[in-house]
């Protein structure tokens, strides 16, 4: 697969009241800075502000949506989990 199709990110976030939202896109940081502008999700609005705290670059926008959709579907504790193992992602918002 070329380089152009694996641009695609999954991230998690951690919501304001410590909830986690998972996504995926192809510029994290654009991403994170809409959230947190109140023009991500829906979900996000209602749950500023929002700190990255864990990304996987490198897939393929269909192996993204996939690992996004497996993601979701883990317990709180496994995501927690998850989020904890990852090394820091760099901080992308000031």
């Amino acid at each position: 697969m070329t380089a152009a199709r694996r641009r695609w990110s999954v991230y998690i976030l951690r919501c304001a009241g410590g909830t986690l939202y998972t996504g995926v896109t192809t510029d994290v940081n654009r991403r994170v800075l809409q959230h947190n502008a109140g023009r991500g999700a829906a979900y996000t609005r209602a749950h500023l502000p929002v700190r990255l705290v864990y990304i996987e670059k490198g897939h393929s926008r269909s192996s993204a949506l996939v690992r996004e959709a497996a993601i979701k579907r883990l317990p709180r504790a496994r995501k927690a989990a998850l989020v904890r193992s990852a090394r820091r992602p760099r901080r992308v918002i000031p």
